[in-house]
């Protein structure tokens, strides 16, 4: 039996159990989207709730679609496609019932990706990677508009992983080497770094209330899970094991963390965790690049999941 066989067998169980679950449990109110496998193996965006319970495939658009987000007004998903053997990522955003379908970004061989709506739903930030004509990785945050008209770098900002947070300024990873985590205004100005160590932080997610920050460092020696308060105080690891974690995410109600870890087959499973690292449970099988639905109209979302 070949490679690809066995994978496809293990996706349709797991689809299959998830898939008896959702008859049982469609009244669970969405909670996280995210990036999985479809039944022909292919990835997809998905919703889901808090448990994993109840599954919504939203769509499944270019070789690999993930880092969704949705709009605060519930109604539009942001996230990057690949094309070009996986060489071009770009933006996209759909509706959140799978129609209108619009790429974006079209810059060829450059990585789009990680977008995030700004609080009035009428800016995109996005990080923008390529490798410069002397071979140095370039770290770039751009700005759009909703509609992707007005593209625009924000120039004193080198980094990765923007995430706009209710105040309207953007809260992003440095330029690796190694990378810490720094808050800075939409223009780029007024940047407050909130970690100084010697080791990489990464992919900063503000909690709902704005009040705390879940991110990634390695400064254990493995990649793992951390939060922080919003001055950069009280920076404390919640996961602690041999895997490399990914993809934090907070909860609707800001009492847990969601995030990605490999599993035994090579692939990612979501877990979710408390704040203070206790009651660790896996939630979705095969998914990763979580985001939450914290701060979005979910009511308008669901409308639009039970029209689909």
């Amino acid at each position: 039996m070949s490679v690809k066989i066995l994978l496809l067998s293990f996706f349709t169980l797991c689809l299959t159990t998830i898939g008896h679950a959702n008859a049982k449990d469609m009244s669970a109110s969405l909670a996280i989207i995210y990036g999985g496998v479809d039944e022909t193996g292919t990835k997809a965006l998905f919703l889901s709730d808090e448990s994993g319970k109840r599954r919504v495939k939203i769509i499944s658009a270019t070789l690999s679609d993930g880092y969704p987000a949705v709009s605060p007004n519930g109604k539009q998903v942001a996230f990057y496609g690949k094309y070009d053997k996986y060489k071009t990522w770009s933006i996209h955003t759909v509706d959140a019932d799978g129609n209108n379908l619009r790429r974006l970004t079209h810059v060829q061989h450059v990585w789009d990706s990680s977008p995030t709506w700004s609080p009035d739903g009428k800016t995109i930030a996005f990080a923008r990677e390529y490798r410069a004509e002397d071979g140095e990785m370039q770290e770039e945050i751009w700005l759009m508009n909703a509609d992707g008209s007005n593209k625009r770098k924000i120039k004193a900002l080198k980094g990765r992983s923007p995430e706009f947070m209710p105040d309207g300024r953007l809260l992003f990873q440095t330029k690796s080497g190694p990378s810490q985590i720094s808050i800075a205004n939409i223009d780029g100005s007024n940047v407050i770094q909130l970690t100084n160590d010697d080791s990489n932080n990464m992919s900063p997610k503000i909690s709902p209330d704005g009040s705390r920050i879940a991110y990634l460092s390695n400064r254990d020696g493995n990649q793992e899970v951390y939060i922080m308060d919003l001055d950069g105080s009280n920076q404390h690891r919640i996961t602690d094991n041999s895997i490399t974690e990914w993809d934090p995410a907070w909860s609707v109600d800001g009492n847990k963390v969601f995030f990605s870890s490999q599993n035994v087959h090579g692939f990612y499973d979501i877990n979710r965790a408390n704040i203070d690292g206790s009651s660790i449970e896996r939630v979705v099988i095969n998914g990763s690049q979580s985001g939450s639905l914290s701060n979005v109209d979910r009511s308008a979302l669901e409308k639009l999941v039970k029209i689909k």
